[in-house]
């Protein structure tokens, strides 16, 4: 799990023009680091989900502050070196160089571990089921399934890639006793990685599903399996929001505002149109 941010303004008569906000959190209640605009954090370079300004969570968010009758503020940030850092930074004080958290932070775990680690947040709402999975070509690759001594034999002959210092490159090097270490490759990125298998250099890709599938639109010819793997850390995860302990007020309308955009399928929509199925936790 990785990396990122970005800023703005609303016209005052807006702000209670929106039918989803309940009377006990009207615009000017909300805990809200400049009235009329929600701060929205997100990772830095991440596609599908954020990278320059587009992607699913920069999509979210500012449907999210249009259900609340807010100008969107979308600032990108880079991972830190745990997300106990990217929480601290982006949610509840802020970057020790100067940068302001924001008012709500997208990507993150919801996973009672984890929020019991970082009690200066509220993490809740739910969006999307995230997954370990691998991207391969069936004719040099079989499907991954099983035991790791029978699922994970094959790449003791093919070449897999990897975005380095991911769960994935962890994982590869250390299975069955450092044994796939010389036919793990690295790469900077998992689109990187997609490209070095389209050109045959590798037989296969892992990392998390959707960042494998959008790169994998127009491919028919390789297949995309969920990674159940024994020794994972994690082979699937729930994203979530963040928001500073003690914003009730926002909490409860992003909440609602989360789950209007569920019932209306807009979520859903705006997943397709990055090219990734929607998972609902």
């Amino acid at each position: 799990m990785k990396n990122d941010r970005r800023s703005f303004l609303i016209a005052a008569g807006a702000l209670c023009a929106s039918p989803l906000l309940p009377a006990y959190a009207r615009a000017a209640d909300l805990e809200l680091q400049q009235q009329g605009t929600l701060r929205i954090a997100v990772y830095a370079d991440f596609a599908p989900y954020s990278k320059r300004g587009k992607g699913i969570d920069v999509a979210v968010g500012q449907a999210l502050a249009e259900k609340l009758g807010l100008r969107a503020e979308i600032v990108e940030f880079p991972a830190g070196e745990n997300m106990n850092d990217d929480l601290r930074n982006m949610v509840w004080k802020g970057h020790y160089l100067g940068t302001r958290p924001g008012d709500v932070m997208l990507h993150v775990p919801v996973d009672a571990y984890f929020a019991g680690q970082n009690d200066k947040v509220a993490i809740f709402a739910p969006y999307h089921m995230e997954s370990m999975a691998i991207a391969r070509n069936p004719e040099r690759v079989p499907p991954v399934a099983g035991m790791p001594s029978e699922a994970l034999e094959v790449f003791t002959r093919e070449k897999v890639g990897v975005e380095l210092d991911t769960h994935s490159d962890d994982y590869l090097m250390h299975a069955l006793n450092g044994r796939l270490r010389d036919n793990v490759v690295h790469f900077r990125s998992i689109a990187e990685a997609m490209s070095a298998m389209k050109r045959g250099e590798v037989g296969a890709v892992m990392g998390p599903r959707a960042e494998l599938e959008a790169n994998l639109t127009d491919d028919k010819q390789f297949r995309l399996d969920d990674l159940k793997l024994t020794g994972m850390r994690a082979s699937n995860w729930t994203l979530g929001l963040a928001v500073k302990e003690g914003s009730r007020e926002l909490k409860a309308a992003l909440s609602q505002g989360l789950a209007e955009l569920q019932r209306s399928g807009e979520l859903g929509r705006i997943f397709a149109a990055h090219g990734i199925t929607h998972r609902v936790p």
